[in-house]
C-alpha cells in the first residue's frame, strides 16, 4: 500500500487485512493511523533512498497507490521502476479528471486522456496568467501518472482506477459530511436543482475492495469506478441524508437557474450539484463486468452518519472548508423561491 493512513488508502489496507493478506504500508507517518495488523514503513516517495528501503521489505504481489494525487508524474515514474523489482503488479488509482471530456461530456474507458508525458514534473499543465478555459494541470498530471506505471509495468499488469465522487465514513473532502450536518439542523433547507437527476457517487469500500480484486488478477486494463448511472439520485441522497438525521429537515428544491443567478458555487457550496452535461454520466459498465459491486446510497450515508456520531473525525484537509454555503445565502435564496 503506498498510502493507507487517510480514507481510501485506509479502506483498501483495512480490507487486504479482512481477507487474511499481509500488508507494508509506506506513507510519511504524518497523517492518519494505519489499520491495525498492517506492517508500517515510513519515508517519502520523493526520495530515492526511502524507495530502496521500501523495495528490501518486498517482495509483494502487488501494489496498491492511493497516495499519489500531489506527485509529480516523474515521481510515480521513478517508484514504479523501483517497485517493479519487487512487486507483480501496479493498481494505480486515478480520476475521471484524467478526461479531457469531464465533466463536459459522457464518458467511457474509451474517451480521450489529457495530455501529460509519464516523466512530468509538477508544473506540467500549469495554467498561464490570464487564462480563461478550462483547469485541466490536476488530471494532465494524474493522466501522466497513469501513464508512468503502465511504461514501467506494462498494461498487462497494471490496473488503472478512475473514480469520481468517493463518499464514505472517514472522507476528509466534506461533502457527504456538510449535507448530514446540514440536514441534522433541521428546518427548511435548500436542495438543488432537479431531484431526479441521477448522480453516481461511490462507497470508498466498494472502490476498495475492487482494488484488491485487481491486485489479485492476472490481467489489467482501466476502469471508470462510479456508481451506475441510474443507481440514484440526487432526491436520493438528500433524503437519505434526511432520514439517518432524524428526519427533522424540509427539502426546498430551487432549480438550477435561480442557484445560478445567486451566484452559488458549483461543487462547493452546494455539494455534488453541477450542471456540466457530463459530471454524472460515465459508463461503468466495464468495471461491472470486471466485479465492481456498488451499495445503496442509503447504506454510505447511515453508516457515514454512524462512523461521525460516534466520534469519527477525518484527517485535516483544507478541502473540508470549501464545501457548504451559508446560512444567510440559504435563506436569502429559499426567500426568493417565496416558499
Amino acid at each position: 500500500m503506498l498510502g493507507g493512513g487517510w480514507f481510501l488508502g485506509h479502506a483498501v489496507a483495512h480490507d487486504a487485512l479482512s481477507r487474511g493478506w499481509e500488508v507494508h504500508v509506506f506513507n510519511r507517518g504524518k497523517s492518519g493511523a494505519v489499520p491495525d495488523g498492517a506492517s508500517p514503513v515510513h519515508g517519502d516517495r520523493t526520495i530515492a533512498a526511502d524507495l530502496e528501503r521500501l523495495a528490501s521489505a518486498g517482495p509483494w504481489d502487488a501494489v496498491v497507490d492511493t497516495s499519489a494525487s500531489e506527485l509529480a508524474p516523474r515521481d510515480v515514474l521513478a517508484g514504479a521502476r523501483v517497485l517493479e523489482r519487487v512487486a507483480r503488479r501496479y493498481v494505480y488509482i486515478s480520476t475521471v479528471n484524467a478526461y479531457r471530456g469531464w465533466p463536459n461530456e459522457p464518458l467511457t474507458e474509451d474517451s480521450e486522456l489529457l495530455d501529460g508525458p509519464p516523466d512530468a514534473d509538477a508544473d506540467y499543465g500549469r495554467l498561464p496568467e490570464g487564462w480563461t478555459g478550462p483547469d485541466w494541470h490536476y488530471g494532465r498530471q494524474k493522466a501522466g501518472a497513469e501513464r508512468a506505471v503502465t511504461t514501467v509495468y506494462g498494461p498487462g499488469r497494471t490496473s488503472v482506477l478512475r473514480p469520481g465522487v468517493i463518499l464514505g465514513p472517514r472522507e476528509y473532502v466534506g461533502r457527504l459530511p456538510w449535507w448530514l450536518r446540514r440536514t441534522s439542523r433541521g428546518g427548511r433547507m435548500l436542495a438543488p436543482g432537479a431531484p431526479e437527476r441521477t448522480i453516481q457517487p461511490i462507497d470508498v469500500r466498494d472502490v476498495a475492495a475492487f482494488a484488491l480484486d485487481q491486485a489479485a488478477a492476472d490481467s489489467g486494463g482501466a476502469y471508470n469506478c462510479v456508481a451506475p448511472v441510474a443507481q440514484a439520485t440526487m432526491s436520493d441522497l438528500l433524503t437519505a441524508c434526511v432520514l439517518a438525521t432524524g428526519g427533522h429537515a424540509q427539502l426546498i428544491w430551487a432549480s438550477d437557474k435561480l442557484l445560478l443567478d445567486h451566484e452559488v458555487r458549483q461543487w462547493t457550496e452546494l455539494p455534488l450539484w453541477r450542471t456540466h452535461a457530463g459530471v454524472w454520466r460515465i459508463d461503468s459498465t466495464r468495471a461491472q463486468a470486471a466485479g465492481l459491486v456498488c451499495r445503496p446510497l442509503a447504506d454510505t450515508v447511515a453508516d457515514t452518519w454512524s462512523w461521525m456520531t460516534e466520534g469519527g473525525t477525518p484527517v485535516e484537509h483544507p478541502r473540508w472548508a470549501e464545501h457548504g454555503i451559508s446560512p444567510e445565502k440559504e435563506r436569502a435564496i429559499l426567500a426568493a423561491l417565496g416558499r
